[in-house]
């Protein structure tokens, strides 16, 4: 092969990595509403979730979007409180008296998880990183 046929080559495994990257790598950004996590995230924050792809193990105390069983067009922001035999995902706002949590709709498939709550972006004076829970 010459010089440019290695070249475009390289260059073509380099978009069907980005265009991987992308599909299993997302980020979505989100505008908090309500107080079922204060004080971790509070109504008006802005944050940052990365995509969990399915493999990725997740710990009691992570702070996740997951789609809301009433409501699966919409995200819900809690931490993972626990799992269950079959490995469905207890989830549980930090506000208890506002939040709806599955103490009243039960535990949810780990694949409604859509993601990680990372960062919170806006306001700046809350900026920060959002850590994961300890290791198992």
């Amino acid at each position: 092969m010459d010089a440019v046929a290695l070249g475009l080559l390289a260059a073509a495994g380099a978009l069907v990595a980005a265009g991987a990257c992308l599909a299993t790598c997302a980020v979505r950004r989100l505008v908090v509403v309500g107080e079922s996590m204060a004080p971790t995230v509070c109504e008006g924050d802005r944050v940052l979730v990365v995509r969990a792809p399915r493999w990725l193990q997740l710990r009691p105390g992570d702070v996740v979007a997951a789609s809301d069983p009433r409501v699966p067009s919409r995200l819900l922001i809690k931490r993972v409180a626990g799992f269950t035999a079959t490995g469905a995902v207890h989830l549980l706002g930090d506000n208890p008296p506002c939040s709806t949590d599955s103490r009243e709709f039960g535990a949810v498939e780990r694949q409604t998880v859509w993601g990680l709550v990372r960062y919170r972006y806006a306001p700046a004076v809350r900026a920060g990183v959002i850590g994961r829970g300890p290791r198992r």
